[in-house]
């Protein structure tokens, strides 16, 4: 069970990013996926999660309206469509699954992390 995030960089603010998180060693059908973001000195963050059915999504409420979660099960892929980025978007952003519960905006319920890519908004 592997996953890996990618799409990071530095971005000026009011730019527009996409995060993808690719799984391997297991069919993404029965996950739920989430983004969990680490800003330096702060706690993780869950920012975003998508359900294994795509029928359910979470935003936390700093990112409502500006990112966009979504999985193509066939590719096995989970994107993180950001927009309006700001300065304070700037975290290492890290995927997430669990197969425990439905929706979750606790980064402590995933069960399975990649390794993060860091995202930089600045100008």
């Amino acid at each position: 069970v592997q996953l890996q995030a990618s799409g990071g960089g530095l971005v000026q603010p009011g730019g527009s990013l996409r995060l993808s998180c690719a799984l391997s060693g297991f069919p993404l059908d029965p996950y739920a996926i989430g983004w969990v973001r680490q800003a330096p000195g702060k706690e993780r963050e869950g920012v975003s999660c998508i359900s294994s059915s795509d029928s359910s999504t979470y935003y936390a409420d700093s990112v409502k309206g500006r990112f966009t979660i979504s999985r193509d099960n066939a590719k096995n892929m989970v994107y993180l469509q950001m927009n309006s980025l700001k300065p304070e978007d700037t975290a290492v952003y890290y995927c997430a699954a669990g197969d425990r519960f439905t929706i979750s905006r606790y980064p402590t319920e995933y069960d399975y992390w990649g390794q993060g890519t860091e995202l930089t908004v600045s100008s």
